[in-house]
């Protein structure tokens, strides 16, 4: 009886560090869930921020690259020696 009483009570034990355990998984998961939305709305954030970046500076660096390799002006670099 004695014996019977001990395995029940080390059933109970391993049953209660269980329920521990998957309520610690629980914790754990719902808390990664929370880091993830926050990172997600970050994201987005920093998303709409560059796409506002992009669409205010967009003619401007266009005209300036247009500017660049249309407006050609040839000189001799500043390392080119004359032989002679």
């Amino acid at each position: 009886m004695a014996s019977q009483s001990q395995g029940i009570q080390q059933l109970l034990q391993a049953e209660k560090r269980a329920a521990e355990k998957v309520a610690e998984a629980r914790k754990r998961k719902n808390r990664r869930l929370k880091q993830a939305k926050e990172v997600d709305k970050e994201t987005v954030g920093k998303m709409g921020s560059i796409q506002t970046s992009y669409q205010r500076n967009r003619e401007g660096v266009l005209g300036n690259l247009l500017k660049m390799v249309c407006d050609i002006k040839p000189e001799i670099h500043a390392n080119y020696r004359f032989a002679g």
